[in-house]
């Protein structure tokens, strides 16, 4: 789009961000929090129950699949906990042998070890068919979500987007829909096995002891003091983390895209300085974070120690009075090593529910937007194409990006069909607005557009803007061959249709010279071709697409002089019978044009021919002489 556009758009989205930031400084959006961070640890939803509720709903449709998962990870932890007892069984029956002088009876140790590696089969396969059919639920649900998101956006209307950087929407779409999608097949299942484990072990040590059990946990809340300090201490230190990890990857690709810009002013000592100052900074964080983290692990295996001294000593005092036996001992040392772990896991898992429900707040938020597109309201009557003649009417436009402050104040013209209009003006003159407001890219807040005598409120948007073909001053070519860029104007145009659409835009010789031909690969920034190539395949898309409507805006402001005149030529020939709107910066462009519009302020202050507009001395003759002045 225009200057002017990218303009009043850039400063609307900074204006609705400053008022919400003003309102709500809690929920800042950007780097530290919002749609626009990256998860940090521990953050917290504001609607954490009403979040869940709606994930929830998400799995509904599976729930059956859901009971299978719980049973099967039940079994699978149920086995997985009588093992030790198990395999204390086959202790004592080798102490019992040796002690009784009897001799070890081989044939029932090896009926209990067979029994043991039947558990442990069993407890892997019931954990294989938990893990595969909840990777199947997972992956169906992150593909309902991700689909609903990839149509939402499709949906919705450009008002959003103003107020919405990129970084903002991919965050929601990749990271926070993977952190869903991690919770949903790892943790839900985690969740299940943990709480499964501590209730089954916990059982199963008050089967062996009861007075062995309470010595195990005494040292409990010494454990969880333990894991809340650490984790209270290093969690700043992972917030910087995050923070200054963005600060590198934000320095280092805005270096990258613009590196010719920093060697032609000799910025190079300069970025190395800020990168360093970045990298120091996430550097200390980060060596902080994983430090203070790290010592969780050694500090807890300490406390774990003095348990297993306390039930050791215990359980010899127990078992020389015949209370317990060495098996039980044995056992109930592999269930007190094995207890933390699960603890520990539930503590974890519940901050990953909470970072699971900020994330899936910020997706539910995105499905959730009004759209654009009511299809239960849009207009069921379709106008062919090629059935329009043209006649495009204004009759007292009003429109602002916000209410406060109107772009058009009262825009009132008419185009008859097969005329070439020119809009020209200065920056922020509402030349591109006017555009978007043909297109219904945004609604207008007075009066009404006609095309041959209907609102334009009348047809869906897809048939309206199936009459228009458009050429925009910011080229936009995807990942993909020539061939398929001039097609997407087009999707059904045959190859020889496509070819005739390249010669018509002058870019053919170009094409043709490329080893590749029409199926020379345009990487995805289309960084392999120049911008005035780019231009002109944008060109030929909107040849190809041979609309009775063209909106050209500045379409030849990245072609040399001789190329413009060819194009101004092929352009001559295509808008021959249709209705065209020209905006244009370079007045020379446009001097054969029926009609020029002057704007300023969002009003038309002057119309009329080139010559007629030169002869007044008014506004657009100053304009064009400032553009050839010495």
């Amino acid at each position: 789009m225009a200057d002017e556009s990218r303009k009043t758009a850039a400063e609307k989205a900074a204006a609705a961000r400053e008022k919400f930031n003003a309102k709500h400084p809690d929920k800042k959006k950007g780097p530290g929090g919002g749609p626009g961070a990256k998860m940090m640890p521990g953050e917290k939803a504001r609607d954490f129950k009403g979040t869940m509720k709606t994930l929830a709903k998400y799995l509904a449709p599976y729930k059956f699949k859901l009971l299978i998962v719980f049973v099967c990870a039940i079994a699978s932890t149920v086995f997985t906990i009588i093992s030790p007892t198990i395999l204390g069984d086959a202790t004592d029956k080798v102490v019992e042998g040796l002690m009784g002088g009897m001799g070890i009876d081989f044939d029932v140790l090896l009926s209990i070890l067979m029994l043991l590696l039947a558990l442990y089969g069993c407890s892997l396969l019931f954990g294989v068919i938990q893990g595969w059919i909840m990777a199947d639920v997972s992956q169906k649900v992150i593909y309902t979500l991700r689909d609903r998101m990839s149509v939402k956006l499709d949906r919705l209307p450009l008002r959003y987007f103003d107020t919405k950087t990129h970084g903002e929407i991919q965050s929601r779409m990749i990271n926070d829909i993977e952190t869903v999608n991690q919770t949903l097949s790892v943790s839900l299942t985690q969740i299940i096995t943990s709480f499964t484990t501590i209730i089954g072990i916990l059982i199963m040590m008050l089967r062996i002891s009861f007075l062995m059990t309470i010595t195990a946990l005494v040292v409990l809340p010494l454990s969880m003091f333990v894991i809340r300090l650490v984790v209270s201490k290093s969690q700043k230190h992972f917030r910087n983390q995050q923070k200054y990890l963005g600060n590198v990857n934000g320095h280092v690709e805005e270096m990258y895209t613009g590196h010719d810009i920093v060697k032609a002013f000799n910025r190079e000592e300069e970025s190395e300085r800020t990168f360093d100052e970045f990298n120091d900074k996430l550097c200390e964080s980060a060596w902080k974070s994983q430090f203070i983290s790290g010592m969780m692990m050694p500090i807890t295996t300490f406390i774990g120690n003095l348990a297993y001294v306390a039930v050791c000593l215990l359980g010899g005092y127990l078992a020389i009075h015949g209370r317990v036996s060495i098996g039980d001992i044995q056992a109930f040392i592999q269930y007190v090593r094995n207890f933390n772990q699960p603890i520990a896991q539930v503590a974890n898992v519940a901050n990953q529910l909470q970072s699971t429900a900020a994330a899936a707040e910020r997706v539910f938020e995105l499905i959730d937007e009004e759209e654009e597109i009511d299809l239960d309201k849009e207009p069921k009557t379709v106008i062919a194409a090629e059935n329009v003649r043209g006649r495009v009417s204004f009759q007292h436009i009003q429109f602002g990006y916000s209410q406060e402050e109107p772009v058009i104040k009262d825009f009132s013209f008419t185009a008859e069909p097969g005329q070439r209009v020119a809009i020209v003006g200065p920056t922020g003159a509402g030349k591109t607005t006017i555009v978007k407001l043909l297109m219904r890219f945004y609604e207008l807040n007075g009066g009404s557009i006609n095309i041959d005598g209907h609102d334009i409120k009348e047809f869906s948007r897809e048939n309206l803007r199936n009459m228009f073909g458009m050429v925009l001053q910011d080229t936009w070519l995807n990942n993909g061959t020539v061939r398929e860029n001039i097609r997407y104007g087009n999707r059904n145009a045959a190859d020889e249709e496509v070819e005739n659409a390249a010669k018509a835009a002058h870019i053919h010789h170009f094409i043709k010279t490329h080893p590749g031909g029409y199926d020379m690969e345009i990487n995805e920034e289309a960084t392999n071709i120049s911008q005035g190539q780019k231009q002109l395949l944008t060109i030929a898309r909107a040849i190809l697409a041979d609309t009775p409507i063209m909106i050209l805006d500045e379409a030849t402001s990245s072609v040399d002089t001789r190329t413009e005149s060819l194009i101004q030529k092929a352009m001559a020939n295509l808008m021959q019978g249709r209705t065209s709107f020209i905006i244009a910066h370079r007045l020379s462009t446009i001097k054969d044009a029926d009609h020029i519009l002057v704007m300023n302020h969002g009003d038309i202050v002057e119309q009329g021919t080139h010559e007629s507009l030169l002869a007044e001395r008014g506004f657009y003759s100053k304009l064009y002489n400032s553009q050839f002045a010495e």
